[in-house]
C-alpha cells in the first residue's frame, strides 16, 4: 500500500473509572486535543452503543476514538504532536486498556 493512501487511526479505550462523567471527560479532552490536526479528514469519538448485541459486537470498551488521515505521514506528524502528548499525558491515568487498530483505506 502507497504511504500516500488515506490512513484510519481507530483506538478503543476501556477505562478503570467507567462512569459517565469519566466518560464524557475522556471525549471532551479528545476534542480539544486531537481534533483539528492538519492532514485530518474526519474526526470523531464517542461512547459504546447500547443495544448493539448481534453476536459479532465487540463490547469491550468505553469509548473508540476515529480519525482518517490524508497519509501516513500526516498521521506521523500527528502521534508525536504536542497536543496529542498532552491528550495522553491528562488522561492515562484512568485507562485499564487502549487497542490502536491502524490501517490504510483503498
Amino acid at each position: 500500500m502507497s504511504a500516500d493512501a488515506p490512513v484510519a487511526h481507530i483506538v478503543f479505550f476501556d477505562l478503570n473509572d467507567d462512569s459517565a462523567e469519566a466518560r464524557q471527560k475522556l471525549i471532551e479532552s479528545a476534542k480539544k486535543y486531537l481534533s483539528g490536526h492538519d492532514g485530518t479528514v474526519y474526526f470523531s469519538v464517542g461512547i459504546i452503543g447500547d443495544g448493539f448485541d448481534r453476536p459479532v459486537n465487540d463490547h469491550d470498551f468505553s469509548v473508540a476514538l476515529h480519525v482518517v488521515f490524508e497519509n501516513r505521514a500526516a498521521h506521523d506528524v500527528y502521534q508525536t504532536h504536542e497536543r496529542h502528548v498532552a491528550y495522553i499525558a491528562e488522561n492515562k491515568g484512568n485507562w485499564k486498556r487502549v487497542r490502536v487498530f491502524d490501517s490504510y483505506e483503498c
